[in-house]
């Protein structure tokens, strides 16, 4: 079989495949403009404002990603009781998601995130949030409902996205994690600082390298291969996690399987033309999740979830991976 049927094959198996998301969710708001002079009040530019646009955020984005790439998401998070959560569910509704797995508290309010963009240039993002954790109350609510949706939604990988925002309590992970062994569901992880080490018995774990430096609490060189592979291998054992794959922008995507003596592999990434790196994490772990829901081989998941990674960092703004290009680019470059 050659390389593009494999593939091809590959990204078929993904149809019906169903991924559960926990996470936080926001909105994307984008104010596009034209720019062409300084405020006369400060040195900073004018955006003239010609149109804007709601996109869901956040662990919604890995939602529309799963999506796109023909697989059925389940998201599940908590939004607040106001007219930006509404705003949220419509939009999901629109992109024919499902809200089943959206909890309402009156504690929260919705996280927003407005990208002022000027000339197709981010030149400003300013974010309405609550990061405080969730309280106890609605923290039983929201494991009990995930809970539920794992016995009747059956999904075949849960992925926690994690956005330091609040939904993701160390008691949330544990609990959910606890679960999914219960019921063999593989999991994968996106973290963050905050809760780093909260993440155990994980299936795959991505940090990217900052993640990765600041979780570690040391500094890593991507060309000491040999440091890597035992501050790597170390955090593998302690937190048993069987897969740890690390984003390093331009230079790739680390990937290790626990157990093996020296497996550390960095795959390279491809030269682009960056536009945004927006939105690129959410992509990868989308892409990882599902191959490995499939049992592919680290070194597959890590090379496809990497170029899927790269595609999308070619377009401005947080957009979800088109499945397409993204077989034409495994079959060309692999």
């Amino acid at each position: 079989m050659d390389s593009h049927s494999l593939y091809a094959l590959l990204f078929s198996s993904f149809i019906g495949k169903k991924v559960l998301i926990i996470g936080d969710v926001m909105l994307d708001t984008y104010l596009w403009g034209k720019v062409d002079r300084i405020s006369p009040e400060a040195p900073v530019p004018v955006v003239a404002l010609q149109s804007r646009e709601n996109r869901l955020g956040g662990a919604a984005n890995v939602a529309l990603n799963i999506q796109a790439l023909g697989a059925i998401p389940v998201l599940c998070s908590v939004i607040g009781n106001d007219n930006q959560g509404d705003i949220f569910l419509e939009l999901l509704l629109n992109k024919g998601l499902s809200t089943e797995g959206i909890l309402k508290s009156k504690e929260r309010i919705t996280t927003i995130k407005f990208r002022i963009i000027g000339n197709n240039a981010q030149m400003l993002r300013v974010d309405e949030e609550i990061i405080n954790d969730l309280s106890e109350s609605d923290e039983h609510l929201f494991i009990k409902h995930v809970n539920q949706l794992i016995s009747t939604e059956k999904p075949d990988v849960l992925i926690f996205q994690d956005y330091n925002k609040g939904i993701l309590t160390e008691h949330v992970i544990s609990a959910i994690t606890s679960l999914c062994i219960e019921n063999q569901i593989p999991t994968c992880a996106d973290p963050k600082k905050k809760n780093f080490s909260s993440y155990r018995n994980i299936t795959l774990f991505k940090p990217n390298l900052k993640e990765l430096k600041d979780g570690l609490k040391t500094d890593l060189n991507v060309n000491d291969l040999q440091g890597l592979d035992k501050a790597v291998m170390h955090f593998q054992e302690t937190q048993n996690i069987d897969l740890l794959m690390v984003t390093l922008s331009e230079s790739g995507v680390l990937i290790r399987k626990k157990g093996q003596a020296e497996s550390v592999q960095i795959i390279p990434a491809h030269k682009r033309m960056i536009a945004d790196v927006s939105g690129a994490g959410d992509t990868v772990i989308s892409v990882a999740s599902l191959c490995l829901a499939l049992k592919c081989p680290a070194d597959q998941i890590a090379v496809v979830a990497n170029l899927a990674g790269g595609l999308v960092c070619e377009q401005v703004g947080v957009v979800p991976v088109n499945k397409v290009k993204l077989l034409s680019e495994v079959t060309k470059l692999l």
